[in-house]
């Protein structure tokens, strides 16, 4: 929901008619076939035309679509079913594609939503529970044993991927912030879109940064191998680990639903009995326990404290952790070169893939086991088919994920089934499996380059055009955006990296800018009043490069200190030869002239009906209020099922079953029933007969 609505909002500047790369310009017919081109460039957009809309007016349509749909299941279970998020994940796959989103669309957060989606397709129920607190009957057991396979191993699987590699590459870049365990004294001033808290974790003490380092290589290198631990309390563990580091970037940057999407994918760590709402018994009855089972967890609770006293020992010993009393810090560094680490990738990856194949074969054995215990041979079929439908999608979707993955080691890579490269290639256009490592390097050691964009009437007088939510203004606080992606500001941020030409969209927004285009100025600023040029476009525009450092503590009104390093674009106008140059250069001067966009079609008036009154809100409020909506529909879907006469019934049968049967041998004498409550000077209650 919250990727669809922040992606509509954006529409008409990115891929519009007007806006910075026009769809229109890149999602054209080849002459191929209807199934083969949609094969080759799989994006519902193609329908487009048959609508009456032109490729932009498709992109909003199916993110309206895609909102609505994510808001069903969000509000409804029945609406927790594949088709739905089959029909999402296809949505957000066709503006995914190369020739529409380009990029803009261009993040891995799109790509993990993208993979996570059709995960989300094999999980999903075919059927929903008819009530509550049924235990499943007949082919029932199947069918729950069978989602297991998707859920436990795929789902897992990718927080896997995902975690290990974000740590690995860390270190295979070489990158000397990280090695130096100094990345954090950097990341909080330089990152894309901090909050104001990064202003006060950039200001925490030198030895705190680098210790947080050593804690990020700990969680995302050491404990994702947890993830697949036969133990409940590793797994646990695990989970808690993960959920704190994802806060923590929460609270300090606005990475829009990238962080929140991982939340969801570490909900597989955990179990019904950790997530369950209900109390245990006040005095549970102690069950005699066989030696095997007691032998058991003893052995399982010494592994568990290996584990624990491994970790700490390695944590301290490849970091060189020393505790200084005197000065209350703890010191830390680098104890292993990159080439010892090298060796270790090359030990670990294999085996690492071997562990997931050995969960699969886990997960195989007890969805076959659920099959044999499946009762009634018309029974017997179906779960059959569906055992074997969703076991090949699993072996088929783990062998593509392992081709990405082995990215993080070469030497690995060519070590693979050629069937798995094979299967890869073939599927990667689908986004079904993706190479992650996020924060690879640390950008802005010497200082955060920004780009900041001027504009004048006569050439000499410049005013800045100020963005709504990139630094820019040094005396405004970092905003808070999250989970609104602005597509633009982020671009921004890695095109002050390196020359304009290495941005070719930069020239584009150059452009519509002295063209005065409203949907682009709608990115930069949603109120038209608080951007300088709103009367009249200006006659000239260039940009400059600055660096920024967070300002200091005790002084008042300033969040930033910036210093103009170098001119980043020239002063261009409409028609400047330079200008005209960049754009046949870049292949962004379009020969054909842009259409009118058609608005006799019912279905493009809508649409146009619809974009009118949300062009008033801004984006981030806009998905809070979405998420506020659905809470508070939540909550009253809570109080009328808790005041029907069905939840009524159900909690008198609940209390019913609390009252212990008579044994056989004392059925003259009256049974006392357990209270219903742990007060042990309360009278128990008088159960009638």
């Amino acid at each position: 929901m919250f990727a669809f609505a922040s992606l509509y909002t954006q529409i008409p500047g990115l891929y519009g008619p007007e806006g910075i790369l026009p769809a229109r310009r890149m999602l054209r017919p080849q002459g191929k076939g209807r199934w083969q081109q949609l094969w080759e460039t799989p994006t519902l957009l193609w329908e487009a035309p048959r609508l009456g809309l032109d490729t932009a007016q498709g992109v909003e349509l199916l993110s309206l679509l895609g909102t609505v749909l994510a808001l069903g299941p969000l509000l409804l279970h029945r609406l927790r079913h594949p088709l739905i998020y089959l029909l999402l994940w296809a949505a957000y796959l066709s503006p995914f594609s190369p020739q529409v989103g380009q990029v803009f669309l261009y993040f891995q957060w799109d790509s993990l939503l993208l993979e996570t989606g059709f995960l989300a397709v094999l999980v999903a129920p075919l059927r929903q529970p008819s009530g509550r607190n049924q235990a499943p009957q007949g082919g029932l057991v199947g069918a729950s044993a069978y989602k297991s396979l998707p859920f436990w191993l795929l789902v897992r699987w990718l927080l896997f991927r995902l975690m290990f590699a974000s740590g690995v590459v860390k270190l295979t870049s070489r990158c000397p912030a990280w090695w130096g365990l100094t990345a954090l004294t950097y990341h909080y001033e330089t990152q894309c879109l901090p909050t104001p808290a990064a202003w006060l974790a950039h200001h925490l003490p030198v030895w705190l940064h680098k210790l947080s380092v050593v804690a990020t290589f700990l969680i995302e290198i050491a404990v994702p191998p947890l993830f697949f631990a036969p133990i409940r309390r590793l797994r646990l563990a695990a989970f808690y680990t993960q959920v704190l580091l994802q806060i923590l970037i929460i609270i300090t940057g606005n990475y829009n639903f990238f962080n929140l999407l991982t939340l969801v994918l570490t909900t597989t760590l955990l179990d019904d009995q950790h997530l369950a709402a209900e109390p245990s018994p006040c005095h549970p009855r102690k069950m005699p326990t066989s030696w095997p089972r007691a032998l058991l967890t003893k052995l399982s609770l010494l592994l568990e404290l290996a584990v624990y006293g491994t970790l700490a020992y390695g944590t301290a010993h490849y970091f060189g952790l020393e505790v200084d009393w005197q000065q209350r810090m703890v010191h830390s560094r680098s104890t292993f070169t990159f080439h010892q680490f090298s060796q270790w990738l090359k030990m670990v990856t294999l085996p690492t893939m071997w562990l997931g194949a050995a969960s699969l074969t886990w997960e195989l054995l007890a969805a076959l086991w659920g099959w044999v215990q499946v009762q009634g041979w018309l029974r017997k079929v179906c779960a059959a088919i569906q055992l074997c439908v969703l076991g090949t999608t699993t072996v088929a979707l783990f062998l593509i994920s392992l081709v990405p993955y082995s990215y993080v080691e070469p030497g690995t890579h060519g070590l693979l089934w050629s069937g798995a490269h094979h299967l890869f290639d073939t599927m990667e256009h689908l986004q079904l499996a993706n190479s992650y490592g996020l924060f690879r390097r640390m950008t802005g050691l010497g200082g955060r380059p920004e780009v900041v964009l001027e504009g004048s009437y006569d050439g000499h007088h410049w005013t800045e055009i100020e963005f709504m939510y990139k630094p820019g203004n040094v005396s405004r606080p970092p905003p808070i955006v999250v989970p609104h992606q602005p597509r633009l500001d982020w671009q921004m941020w890695f095109a002050a990296l390196g020359p304009h030409t290495h941005s070719p969209w930069f020239t584009s927004l150059v452009l519509r800018l002295l063209q005065g285009k409203e949907p682009v100025v709608r990115l930069i600023q949603n109120d038209a009043a608080q951007y300088p040029f709103h009367k009249q476009p200006p006659t000239y525009v260039r940009a400059q490069r600055y660096k920024y450092w967070f300002s200091h503590p005790g002084e008042q009104g300033r969040w930033w200190h910036r210093q103009w390093v170098e001119e980043f674009f020239p002063p261009v106008s409409l028609g400047d030869p330079t200008l005209e140059s960049l754009l046949r250069q870049f292949g962004l001067k379009d020969k054909t002239p842009p259409r009118t966009r058609s608005s006799s079609h019912a279905l493009a008036r809508a649409l146009h009906w619809v974009r009118t009154q949300l062009s008033s809100l801004e984006p981030p409020n806009l998905l809070w209020g979405l998420l506020g909506a659905v809470g508070a529909v939540r909550v009253v879907q809570a109080l009328l099922a808790s005041s029907s006469p069905q939840s009524f019934l159900m909690n008198r049968e609940e209390k019913h079953k609390l009252i212990p049967k008579r044994e056989s041998g004392a059925a003259s004498t009256p049974a006392t029933p357990t209270p219903n409550n742990c007060s042990s000077g309360s009278r128990p209650p008088r159960w009638k007969k």
